[in-house]
């Protein structure tokens, strides 16, 4: 396939197939349509005919070229997968696009300090953990890190101490930034002001700005409820202390921290397959971990709810 579009990316030869797709010609023929010199035309031919996308034989004095069709079938099939999968309801351009769609929004609404004060979103998510096992995956940073940003993302530092009071530290890198190559996509720091294991959690977190100023401070309140073997999560988010330059930040709130939450239900649902690991996330804290790819996916119930003027927004 690489050949193949190698050999199709330059404009003479992306002619020349045009030229055959016609009929068969030769090369002094295809030189004069193409409007390219024979020695020029002779080696782009021979391109094409080392990708597969031609085929040639000789008649007395002639060589002439054919167009070979299945190679171009099979690059359209693999170009109409990519499509399909980029147009796919809900997926990851879908979400591009309603992030784009609330950027704009949220830039024009920003005009003043306290711009969003007030704005709220609620999220429910049923994990098929028990409340302990899920209260770990949200205070172990061992585990923690695994979930708590969107696929684009990972965890590069992480503190959470689960205790009223307690010191967290999210900071956090483009999820292909393996070497830490680029800068810090993001940090937040912030605080816990309830923790009752298996019952509530609740903790301010505050992203910061490049020049390390706080963009908005956002209250988040986690609700454990036993439902058969597994739990319901309720999350609500508020913002205060809203920045005109948290616009960005605001928008990507609901795509974002719901992404992280669709995580966390496969995340949980992973570590009751495999009882071995979750023993041994237990067993281990860290502050600076790197996110664990999960592959498993969960079913979520999904509710969010603003509860002040959204401007459109999501």
């Amino acid at each position: 396939m690489d050949a193949l579009l190698s050999a199709l990316a330059d404009p003479v030869r992306w002619r020349l197939v045009s030229l055959l797709a016609d009929q068969p010609r030769s090369v002094g023929v295809l030189a004069r349509l193409a409007e390219a010199r024979q020695p020029q035309t002779t080696k782009h031919l021979q391109t094409l005919e080392r990708a597969g996308v031609v085929t040639s034989q000789r008649t007395g004095q002639r060589r002439i070229y054919a167009l070979e069709s299945a190679p171009l079938r099979e690059l359209a099939t693999a170009l109409g997968r990519l499509a399909e999968a980029a147009d796919r309801d809900g997926g990851p351009r879908a979400a591009f696009d309603r992030y784009g769609a609330a950027l704009r929004a949220e830039r024009l609404a920003a005009a003043a300090p306290g711009w969003a004060d007030g704005r709220s979103f609620r999220f429910r998510r049923s994990l098929a953990g028990d409340p302990e096992s899920v209260w770990r995956h949200l205070t172990e940073a061992s585990l923690l890190a695994r979930w708590w940003t969107p696929d684009d993302l990972r965890v590069s530092e992480l503190v959470f101490e689960a205790r009223p009071g307690g010191r967290i530290v999210q900071e956090y890198r483009d999820a292909e930034d393996a070497g830490d190559a680029d800068l810090v996509a993001g940090r937040a720091e912030g605080t816990v002001e309830e923790a009752l294991p298996g019952e509530r959690l609740a903790y301010r977190l505050s992203p910061l700005l490049p020049d390390g100023g706080t963009a908005f401070t956002a209250h988040v309140e986690l609700a454990f409820r036993p439902s058969g073997p597994g739990t319901d999560l309720d999350v609500r988010y508020e913002v205060t202390d809203s920045t005109v330059d948290s616009a960005d930040f605001i928008a990507g709130i609901e795509i974002g921290f719901g992404q992280s939450l669709d995580k966390l239900v496969a995340t949980v649902d992973a570590a009751r397959h495999q009882p071995d690991q979750a023993h041994d996330a237990r067993a281990t804290h860290t502050t600076d971990t790197d996110t664990t790819d999960t592959t498993d996916t969960g079913t979520t119930d999904t509710t969010t709810d603003t509860t002040t003027d959204t401007r459109s927004m999501k």
